[in-house]
């Protein structure tokens, strides 16, 4: 098989995959090796070599000059070699080119089938090595098709796919969009190799500015941090390294063109520029802006900081659900903990009155206290008996008086009030019905109380009703300072647990007699 326009063909093919012409013409060089096999025998002296100035492979056989031949695909007879080559000799190996033409259909598909497995191949490894240094770069395509959620994106010579959780809530793409995604990651698979695209990141937003800002990829301007919510908002914190430069400024653009184009690609998601600051107190204050910083407390053991703004200012402070001190917080790599200044004021005082109601602690132990780090007696229990007793005026041995008496004064503080309200309740539980129905009458009518009445618990609902006629038969008092102890209109409308006077009792015994089912809550009568 001559093929005189090999040298076209290979270039043109390494044009379109993309693949290098040396392993192409390897590959032409393996199929055509695997083809002569198949009709010279597996053990024939085969060699291919690929002839640049004639445009074409040569195939050679090569066989040893013997007397006797034992192995016809490898041996040659002397008459058969001086045919080739008067001057050969016994031992001699001579080539011969084998015409390529001859080898048949079954060698032709041998041939095709190893072209095409290791075109496969070698296009996955081009593929591969050409994606494999641009992570973290943002790349184009056209969105090929939708599958369960997942955008497939051509590349040009592959594919890559865009997953549900690397896409913008709420935007939506059709076949044929043109999409712009950061290459997240490469990966070499079976299959071939597995382009993983992102619009979620951070990375793409880092990377949009340096498309968008010459100063960035310049290296004077730097972004040092960012934070982000996909689709809601984004913050990142600028630096320069020109002090005639302002980083913001720079990111901005004239009249915010710089930064609209981000936005438009981002489909319309805010984003918060800041400058940044080598201070974490003053980096968190720009963070939060445009809230009026008005104290940041550090703990450096915990690293919180504990932010106080102005009164009007807490809502933008923490902004909607949360999202701007979030985002703060992840920018800064601090935990931030917001209040306004009437909620630190109370809190502030609260301890202090805390520090004043401990045994030996007077005002100006407190306020040394205060000036120390101790702001409640939280704070004191949890110190030791050396760092109270570098304040002037404090011994070892009041500093362990003031330690034992916080740590005892902290755990009655942590008793919550409903706890408190339920203990109380339960040691004032109302006595059962039965013991209040042979409680016997005072005969003292004054000591008769109508808080009495409202403190007897209600019996059962499955309980008797007393009958009318004992009702009727309830002793009257005489004395009207009695009667008028007890106020009908405070009692359950039930029947009577205490004594009547005349001008309630047919009232009463309506209300008996219309709800048969109502319990009798003190037994009916008092004798």
């Amino acid at each position: 098989m001559l093929i005189s326009d090999i040298k076209r063909v290979v270039e043109q093919v390494s044009k379109d995959k993309g693949i290098n012409t040396d392993v192409l013409i390897k590959t032409l060089e393996e199929a055509l090796t695997s083809a002569a096999r198949k009709i010279l025998g597996r053990d024939a002296d085969i060699e291919v070599q690929y002839n640049e100035e004639a445009g074409e492979i040569e195939v050679f056989q090569f066989k040893e000059v013997v007397e006797n031949i034992e192995n016809p695909e490898l041996e040659i007879s002397v008459e058969d070699g001086r045919k080739l080559d008067p001057d050969c000799e016994i031992g001699d190996s001579l080539g011969s080119k084998v015409d390529t033409s001859s080898f048949g259909r079954i060698a032709a598909q041998s041939a095709k089938q190893v072209i095409i497995q290791k075109m496969k191949d070698a296009e996955r490894d081009a593929v591969y090595k050409s994606f494999i240094d641009r992570k973290k770069e943002i790349i184009n395509g056209i969105v090929q098709r939708i599958d369960r959620g997942n955008i497939i994106v051509n590349l040009g010579h592959t594919e890559g796919i865009l997953s549900i959780r690397d896409q913008i809530p709420k935007e939506s793409y059709r076949r044929g969009d043109r999409i712009r995604a950061l290459i997240k990651d490469v990966l070499l698979e079976s299959r071939g190799p597995q382009i993983i695209l992102t619009r979620a990141s951070t990375d793409f937003l880092i990377s949009l500015f340096k498309t968008e800002v010459p100063e960035i990829m310049e290296g004077v301007v730097t972004i040092e941090k960012a934070a982000r919510e996909p689709g809601a908002r984004s913050k990142i914190a600028v630096s320069s390294m020109d002090s005639d430069i302002d980083p913001v400024g720079a990111c901005v653009g004239m009249k915010g063109s710089r930064v609209q184009n981000v936005v438009q690609e981002l489909r319309g998601e805010k984003i918060d520029i800041i400058p940044w600051h080598i201070d974490a107190a003053k980096f968190i204050c720009n963070a939060l802006a445009p809230a009026e910083i008005s104290k940041v407390i550090i703990d450096e053991d915990n690293h919180s900081m504990e932010v106080i703004v102005h009164d009007d200012y807490l809502s933008v402070a923490i902004g909607k659900r949360g999202q701007n001190v979030r985002l703060a917080s992840a920018l800064t790599g601090w935990q931030l903990d917001v209040i306004n200044e009437e909620s630190y004021s109370s809190m502030v005082k609260a301890g202090y009155d805390a520090l004043l109601s401990l045994p030996g602690v007077n005002i100006a132990i407190a306020d040394a206290l205060h000036e120390k780090g101790f702001f409640s007696a939280q704070d004191v229990s949890d110190a030791s008996a050396d760092e109270l007793m570098q304040i002037k005026g404090i011994g070892k041995a009041k500093a362990q008086t003031i330690i034992d008496s916080a740590k005892s004064y902290v755990p009655s503080q942590d008793t919550p009030p409903d706890e408190e309200a339920t203990i109380e309740a339960e040691t004032n539980e109302p006595a059962p019905v039965d013991e209040i129905t042979d409680t016997p009458t005072p005969d003292d009518p004054e000591e008769t109380d109508s808080s009495d009445v409202q403190d007897v618990a209600q019996p059962p609902a499955d309980s008797e009703t007393a009958p009318v006629d004992e009702i009727m038969d309830t002793h009257v008092p005489d004395d009207q300072e009695e009667a008028d102890s007890l106020d009908v209109q405070d009692v359950d409308p039930s029947p009577a647990d205490e004594d009547t006077p005349d001008s309630t009792k047919e009232q009463d015994i309506a209300q008996v007699s219309g709800d048969d089912e109502e319990p009798d809550p003190a037994g009916g009568s008092n004798d």
